[in-house]
């Protein structure tokens, strides 16, 4: 999870990821972000994220994003 804290605090510093819970609702990340997170995710974790995982639920929090990452290196 150390690699993913990396990649999300390179892109908003300012944010504490670690209790933020609504980083999609409360308009922290926009759609911009989500590309350049999933980007980063599918080149640090090897994983595919597909168009049906750039959900708000999947992006909301340091843990739902790490649950996909998850969810999709066993899928594969």
């Amino acid at each position: 999870m150390d690699k993913l804290l990396e990649i999300l605090n390179d892109l908003h510093p300012e944010v504490d990821f670690e209790t933020e819970t609504g980083l999609i609702d409360s308009k922290i990340f926009d759609s911009f972000d989500v590309v350049t997170i999933a980007s980063e995710i599918i080149e640090a974790y090897d994983v595919d994220i597909d168009a049906e995982d750039m959900v708000p639920e999947n992006f909301n929090s340091l843990e739902a994003i790490w649950d996909m990452i998850q969810r999709k290196q066993e899928e594969a």
